[in-house]
């Protein structure tokens, strides 16, 4: 009964740090990458269309992104999404491919970013934490209910709290490897 608890727990913060490092990963460093562009929607053929449907997305050097869309009949469409998605990047629409300048960060929005990102990471701390107290009712519950043993309950618990302590760490990680890519420029 425990074992399921702890699958359906451990799953429940897997997720909930891959939400947070993927959101942590939307944050520009002032380096190319492709991964700010994921949630850009564009309307093309009728219907709204992510942009890794209608382009690929390549970084040349470290401060530059060129979108080569499949059909050029959509540049227009892209170049307005990207605009309309509020990246704060101009595109530069050369009539076959749209480039993305990534200008060097200054001191100051470094410093606004690593906020942004602090409060990222402890946004996923508290999933985490909302998660274990879920759990830990969910165990005293059963206990309660004399479906598991006092013992067991407290070996739940425990397990609960390594898991717990386990996936911090993971958003720690995350967060100092954001933080340095940030402050670094990398």
């Amino acid at each position: 009964m425990l074992d399921e608890l702890y699958f359906e727990f451990e799953e429940r913060m897997e997720n909930a740090v891959t939400a947070t490092m993927r959101e942590m990963s939307l944050i520009r460093t002032g380096r190319a990458n492709p991964a700010i562009l994921d949630k850009v929607i564009a309307e093309a053929y009728g219907q709204q269309m992510p942009l890794k449907q209608l382009a690929s997305v390549a970084t040349p050097d470290a401060h530059n992104i060129l979108i080569k869309p499949f059909d050029r009949g959509t540049l227009g469409a892209i170049e307005k999404a990207i605009n309309k998605s509020g990246i704060g990047l101009n595109p530069v629409n050369d009539g076959n491919n749209i480039r993305l300048n990534i200008p060097p960060l200054t001191n100051e929005r470094r410093q606004e970013l690593v906020k942004v990102v602090k409060n990222l990471a402890e946004e996923g701390r508290v999933s985490l934490r909302n998660a274990r107290r879920d759990a830990n009712e969910r165990i005293k519950k059963l206990e309660k209910q004399k479906d598991i043993t006092e013992d067991d309950s407290r070996k739940g618990l425990d397990e609960i709290q390594k898991l717990t302590d386990k996936y911090i760490v993971k958003v720690d990680e995350g967060f100092s490897k954001k933080e340095e890519e940030i402050t670094q420029g990398r």
